[in-house]
């Protein structure tokens, strides 16, 4: 049974950064693993997608050059770097889980996930 704990959200000003991380268990090798989130009133987006294996990493255009996706295969552990933070960050983060690979880890479809955390608050001041 796959689960997934998120840390590290808060509130920052704007500007600011925070790291979030999303321990796993459970796991299968050869799948992938996002940061996905979503505001009050709006749907449920892709922030970040990884694969296990390779350094491909896919991004949403509105974190790129901001956020951070990294993955400790070894610590099953996923992790989300994001500085520069803004408002529009605003908005619970969850970390999702995949068996096997899709085009772009499916950054942009939340249904290809089958596993997902409770999630973590971000909340971003101006």
């Amino acid at each position: 049974q796959v689960q997934l704990a998120e840390s590290g959200g808060g509130s920052v000003q704007a500007g600011g950064s925070l790291r979030l991380s999303c321990q796993a268990s459970g796991l299968t090798a050869g799948g992938c693993m996002g940061w996905f989130r979503q505001a009050p009133g709006k749907e449920r987006e892709g922030v970040a997608t990884a694969y296990s294996y390779g350094g491909n990493r896919y991004y949403a255009d509105s974190v790129k050059g901001r956020f951070t996706i990294s993955r400790d295969n070894a610590k099953n552990m996923l992790y989300l770097q994001m500085t520069s933070l803004n408002s529009q960050d605003t908005a619970m983060y969850y970390c999702a889980a995949r068996p096997g690979w899709l085009p772009g880890c499916a950054l942009a479809n939340a249904r290809a996930y089958v596993n997902w955390g409770q999630g973590t608050q971000v909340t971003v001041s101006s």
